[in-house]
């Protein structure tokens, strides 16, 4: 992930330099307010452990979920000259992931996602789970005029997600992570504009303990989700 988003980095500021080189081009035709809808192609690495009690081993487990999204989003495209726009918008997306944690009555847990993968590990003596879900995206992304048509920018936001959980365990914190994407945007005479991005969202860390009614609360489980993505967008500039 350091070396993706050192290339988004220098992207940016090639971007910075090609604004001083890059030929007339007519922002306007990509400023003012837009809608769109999109759908996504969303890798999650979910690295997740569980531990029995202090000074207990410490159980891990890493699973990969590859699952499409739908959203929506909405922004304004502000012109700074001839050549340099600052995008700013929201974007809500639906789909959900799941880390179970499922204990017998000899500690054997399975670990899987919706999925359908599985590892298993002894660990916890009860069935937990985290679930995540309903993401909001919040952006602001420098974008660089090519052309009356094209457009090249970089993103970078702030992505919440709902986490809620099933068994005798705490509700953590909600998910809070920093995306970065780098994208173009085709917009159309009639105001119709295609948007292609590819990034990737690094969320911190959940985690909860048992409530100490079936499941002991020396009993920790965590949970770090890290998302790549690729989108493609459908809108139109008002």
């Amino acid at each position: 992930m350091n070396k993706l988003k050192t290339m988004l980095c220098a992207v940016f500021t090639l971007m910075l330099v090609n604004m001083t080189t890059t030929a007339r081009s007519d922002s306007s035709n990509f400023a003012g307010p837009y809608i769109g809808i999109s759908a996504s192609g969303y890798g999650m690495q979910l690295s997740g452990s569980s531990q029995a009690g202090v000074g207990q081993p410490t159980e891990e487990v890493s699973l990969g979920q590859v699952a499409p999204i739908t959203g929506f989003g909405a922004g304004y495209a502000i012109p700074i000259g001839s050549a340099l726009l600052i995008d700013i918008g929201a974007s809500m997306f639906q789909g959900a992931a799941k880390l179970e944690f499922h204990g017998d009555q000899d500690n054997e847990v399975n670990t899987r996602t919706d999925a359908g993968d599985a590892t298993e590990f002894n660990s916890s003596p009860q069935n937990v789970s985290f679930t995540i879900n309903d993401l909001v995206h919040y952006y602001i992304a420098p974008t660089l005029v090519l052309s009356d048509t094209s457009s090249l920018y970089l993103k970078v936001g702030l992505t919440e997600a709902d986490v809620t959980v099933s068994g005798d365990i705490t509700s953590p914190s909600n998910l809070s992570g920093t995306t970065w994407a780098l994208g173009t945007r085709t917009v159309l005479e009639s105001g119709i504009f295609i948007k292609t991005e590819a990034g990737y969202t690094d969320y911190n860390g959940i985690s909860a303990h048992g409530k100490g009614t079936s499941v002991g609360s020396n009993n920790t489980y965590s949970a770090d989700p890290t998302v790549a993505f690729g989108t493609v967008a459908l809108g139109f500039r008002f």
